[in-house]
């Protein structure tokens, strides 16, 4: 859409963030456009295209506000089909890279590890369970050594995985930056570290 609205999809928080609002612009044209190039892994199909009932939600404006607080760039939120398996995020993330020779930022916004069931407010910073610090060592390694394809196979990882990811939408959006990544370039981490016992923020920046 053209003006897509700012959407609080969360509970539970003060109110100052349910008042933020992120009044980027749309590219409805382009859109469209990058839906025809865009194919479902799963059946070759193009993409389809939301006009008009949803916008941008928390997992991109409260990331770009800080980085592009001015709203002017245009922005697509891509939807992800949270039914597929991880290799299918993964290979729409590999098509997502020819966009970057045109311009196009890609973020993934997400968590490396995120339970909320399992949080601890009380523990300082940088502290965590060891199946968080061993999940977040682990995909910290395979993204330094560019071992990109290994992300998608996150859940071999078995116990520790589900601990860190009880459920994936959190998780799955890192394929799809990883994805539009070359094995080559090398990644700069920043945000390291552990809040609540079982959150990690790590993010990592290619190109």
């Amino acid at each position: 859409m053209a003006r897509p609205r700012t959407i609080h999809d969360f509970g539970g928080f003060p109110q100052a963030l349910f008042d933020q609002q992120y009044p980027a612009p749309g590219a409805p044209t382009v859109a469209a456009s990058m839906a025809r190039e865009l194919q479902s892994p799963a059946t070759g199909q193009a993409l389809q295209v939301d006009a008009s009932e949803w916008g941008l939600d928390h997992g991109t404006w409260s990331v770009l506000k800080p980085m592009f607080p001015q709203a002017t760039i245009p922005v697509l939120q891509l939807s992800m089909d949270y039914s597929r398996p991880p290799t299918e995020h993964y290979a729409l993330g590999q098509q997502l890279g020819q966009l970057r020779n045109r311009g196009v930022l890609i973020v993934g916004s997400g968590n490396i590890v995120h339970n909320l069931r399992a949080i601890r407010r009380e523990v300082a910073d940088n502290q965590a369970y060891d199946w968080a610090q061993q999940f977040d060592a682990t995909i910290g390694e395979q993204i330094a050594k560019g071992q990109l394809d290994a992300l998608q196979s996150f859940l071999q990882l078995g116990e520790v995985a589900r601990l860190a990811h009880p459920t994936h939408d959190h998780f799955l959006p890192l394929l799809y930056a990883a994805g539009a990544a070359q094995a080559s370039e090398m990644p700069r981490f920043f945000n390291t570290g552990f809040q609540a016992a079982s959150i990690s923020m790590r993010s990592v920046l290619w190109g």
